[in-house]
């Protein structure tokens, strides 16, 4: 029975193996766009609107206002964008196989809520991505705020989520969970603490025009984004051994997520 049915897996990767692959992505791509625009386009990709010094890109110049850089973003954050459909769905299981007792009727929710978060936060991604600000600054603009809104508040409630339902009924945190809690809480902080920085140094620019500004700035919308990613990647830490498995089944296939 058991040989017959791995006849029937035509497909199986794990789930820590499609994690890293798809927070390797964005990863990669973010360092090209940043690195080759130093390199090869750095008059035109590190210039402000006053002139005043500056030695970095922002993610916005960086991934969209040059080629090869455009068509790299592009191709990592669809290639990733897929796979982060299937973290979403494993993540509804993680977090709905949980009961939370009197409360679970807004436990439940919050879990819709925060799942919904994590797919219009990735679908955000990818429209500011195919939608570069010279396209269509409005679109791009918009994308954006809802990328940073949902993805701010997605990563806040699944703190909140883990620390409920991992603890619930007097049940404490396994040493694994204690860990993936603590990264999470961590990157969530320095990512609003980046994001807040990132903010007060724009308006800052605007403002003063001060040579070296803008440069700070970009430096912290790359830390906004690779915090983002490492959030995203403790999935590895919250669901070790699951396996993403397509199964052959007379006249049919379908997904199936053992958790």
């Amino acid at each position: 029975m058991a040989n017959q049915q791995g006849q029937n897996i035509l497909f199986q990767i794990s789930a820590r193996n499609l994690s890293c692959m798809t927070m390797f992505l964005p990863t990669f791509a973010t360092f090209f766009c940043v690195i080759y625009s130093l390199l090869y386009d750095f008059k035109e990709s590190t210039a402000t609107h006053c002139r005043v010094t500056n030695y970095l890109p922002s993610i916005s110049a960086a991934i969209g206002g040059f080629t090869p850089q455009r068509y790299v973003w592009r191709i990592c954050i669809a290639l990733h964008s897929a796979p982060r459909m299937l973290v979403a769905s494993s993540y509804y299981r993680f977090h709905s196989d949980v009961h939370a007792g009197p409360w679970n009727s807004l436990y439940q929710l919050l879990v819709k809520i925060c799942i919904a978060l994590h797919v219009i936060e990735n679908l955000a991604l990818v429209l500011l991505t195919f939608i570069s600000s010279t396209e269509n600054h409005a679109v791009h603009e918009n994308s954006f705020i809802v990328f940073m809104v949902c993805s701010q508040v997605y990563m806040l409630l699944t703190c909140f989520l883990v620390k409920w339902g991992r603890t619930q009924g007097g049940r404490k945190f396994t040493e694994q969970e204690r860990r993936s809690f603590k990264y999470k809480v961590l990157l969530f902080v320095f990512n609003v603490s980046a994001f807040l920085t990132a903010v007060y140094l724009f308006f800052r620019h605007n403002w003063y025009c001060e040579p070296g500004v803008y440069s700070r700035f970009a430096l912290c919308e790359y830390l906004v984004v690779i915090s983002n990613i490492g959030f995203h990647t403790t999935f590895i830490l919250d669901l070790p051994y699951a396996q993403f498995v397509l199964y052959r089944i007379p006249q049919k296939e379908f997904f199936s997520i053992p958790v």
